[in-house]
């Protein structure tokens, strides 16, 4: 999309507040001012230090933001293994400044040609499977996409030869590298969720006696530097259409118990997507984001495009605001498990869901007074609504979400996942497969009507990953944000954009505030975030609150008005780096 475009979106007004005010005036909850790193020309913020300074050594060597994002996500598959990785998949948004143009590139797995709809029904009941049996094993693995969507944007932007930018991360898989905290306990937590089933992970990731690795051990990986070498001197092809491949489905059709049903035909014919982006304006901000199949975009536009609708930043933080963003978070989340799923299979309202009169119909049900419980979807302009039927199944995650800027003023907002924590459980050349597959709907239908996000032959499963660029009113980049975190990824990412836009909070406190999140049901709020205390109002507005941990792992960059300020998630281990 062209920054014309962009801007144009910035005269639609969203529209006036609809919903009744409360009729005292209400304190606003007291904000601790976070410090943010600042730096006058490039930063790069991760999930993981080895990541970041990676990114910080390309961009600081000449390199470009794609140049450093190929960087960091070959270094994130080494030291963070179980959120993302060449094995998975990725939405990739980037500002290319010189041409004032932005792109949205689709790396996510596809299903492969012999998976129908169903795929995980138990062939004895017709009933959905299990979600861990349906997890563990090949069944789970769609074909992924991370690698030649790296591959793709650097032919395209990159600046840095390829070799140089793989390098790194072999350096270190061959030294060994610290294990981490976060690395150790999430192994241990994983034991219980059949880390061990397959002996590639099992050797891998527990030792002898079957026990997590401790933090602070040291860990090498030759195969993955093995596997990396082969890309380094041949790119993708190896992986797509070469010995790789070959693992690949073997070990994927092989997987004892649960085989799955890729070939090398679905490999060979793996494509990346360019994609239109999905943007809407809030307070005369063009906000940026991914469209089908992921339904980031979409649903972060919507509680944005209702949220437009009442006054957030004179309401400022305080439970009424926080009352109605759990409500119009209820609202796009309706709509969501109805209409989303991906475009290329199955007609989608996209303009419908954002057409400014259908969210201010929509927005009339934000009552400032009480909860409206589990919300309905709406009707948009469209004529197909009553053939589908919506999709109700939990949603982990295991994904990584990586922000970046360069001197040049080019960007970039990358969300990459192998869907659960250490997804199929399955490794091959050093590194785990995703189990994405499972994103889809296991009931393919539902009150006799097609679920949208039902399994079908090379589809792509729907996604929360919600990679955000930011513009102001003036067309330069205001925000570069973005969050893994399963179907939560989408409040995590608008609750953010609504601290820095409308609470006037610096990036970094934002990214630290307590979570409150609602995916049309319970009210979940953060446990020992300070979030917690808004447990009594909101349950005196009819919320029924649950108090949870919520990992998020939101990396972000702000523009200011001498360069940029970043923004890490102290929920994992990333850091912010810059000149």
């Amino acid at each position: 999309m062209h920054v014309r475009a962009i801007l144009a979106l910035s005269v639609l007004a969203i529209g006036t507040a609809h919903a009744e005010a409360p009729q005292q005036p209400e304190s606003t909850i007291a904000i601790a001012e976070s410090a943010a790193v600042t730096s006058s020309t490039f930063m790069v913020s991760a999930a993981h230090p080895e990541a970041s300074r990676v990114g910080q050594a390309v961009l600081a060597a000449g390199g470009n933001a794609i140049d450093a994002i190929v960087a960091v996500q070959f270094m994130l598959n080494l030291v963070e293994p179980q959120s993302s990785g060449i094995g998975g998949g990725s939405f990739l948004l980037y500002w290319d400044a010189a041409e004032e143009r932005l792109w949205t590139f689709d790396g996510r797995e596809t299903a492969p040609a012999a998976a129908g709809p169903d795929l995980f029904l138990d062939p004895a009941t017709g009933e959905p499977m299990a979600f861990w049996d349906a997890v563990v094993g090949g069944r789970s693995v769609g074909v992924p996409g991370t690698l030649k969507l790296l591959e793709t944007v650097h032919e395209r932007f990159g600046s840095r030869p390829w070799a140089e930018l793989v390098e790194p991360t072999i350096e270190l898989a061959e030294a060994g590298f610290t294990v981490s905290p976060r690395l150790a306990g999430a192994i241990a937590e994983a034991i219980e969720d059949d880390l061990g089933r397959f002996a590639a992970t099992r050797e891998y990731f527990l030792d002898a006696d079957g026990a997590a690795l401790a933090a602070g051990s040291t860990l090498a990986n030759p195969a993955f530097a093995a596997t990396l070498r082969q890309i380094a001197a041949e790119g993708s092809a190896p992986f797509y259409t070469g010995d790789l491949a070959s693992r690949i489905v073997a070990v994927v059709t092989g997987a004892e118990g649960n085989a799955g049903q890729m070939s090398l035909d679905d490999l060979a014919g793996y494509e990346v997507l360019t994609r239109d982006p999905i943007c809407v304006d809030y307070r005369r901000n063009a906000v940026c984001g991914m469209g089908p199949p992921s339904s980031g975009g979409l649903t972060v536009g919507q509680i944005l495009g209702l949220l437009g609708h009442v006054d957030m930043p004179g309401l400022g933080y305080s439970p009424t605001a926080v009352h109605l963003f759990l409500e119009a978070s209820r609202l796009a989340f309706a709509d969501r498990a109805l209409y989303m799923a991906d475009a290329d299979f199955v007609p989608m309202p996209i303009a419908g869901l954002l057409d400014p009169t259908y969210l201010m119909l929509r927005a009339q049900a934000l009552d400032f007074d009480a909860s409206m419980g589990k919300a309905r979807a709406g009707n948009p302009p469209w004529r197909d609504a009553r053939v589908l039927a919506p999709q109700d199944q939990p949603e982990p995650g295991g994904t990584t979400h990586v922000s970046i800027v360069d001197s040049a003023g080019n960007a970039v907002s990358f969300t990459s996942s192998i869907e659960t924590g250490f997804g199929s459980r399955l490794m091959v050349g050093g590194f785990l497969l995703n189990n994405q597959l499972t994103d889809f709907s296991f009931r393919p239908m539902a009150g006799g009507r097609p679920v949208a996000n039902r399994v079908e032959p090379g589809k792509r499963p729907r996604s929360s990953m919600a990679p955000t660029i930011v513009f102001g009113p003036d067309g330069e980049i205001r925000l570069v944000v973005g969050s893994p975190g399963g179907a939560r990824i989408i409040d995590y990412v608008a609750q953010t954009l609504v601290g820095v836009l409308d609470w006037g909070m610096n990036i970094q406190a934002a990214i630290d505030l307590g979570h409150f999140t609602n995916l049309n049901g319970d009210t979940t709020l953060e446990a020992a975030s300070g979030a917690e205390a808004l447990a009594g109002a909101l349950e005196a507005l009819g919320h029924e609150v649950k108090i949870a941990d919520q990992n998020s792992g939101l990396h972000g960059i702000e523009r200011l008005p001498e360069g940029w300020r970043g923004g890490a998630d102290p929920r994992r281990e990333g850091i912010v780096l810059g000149d």
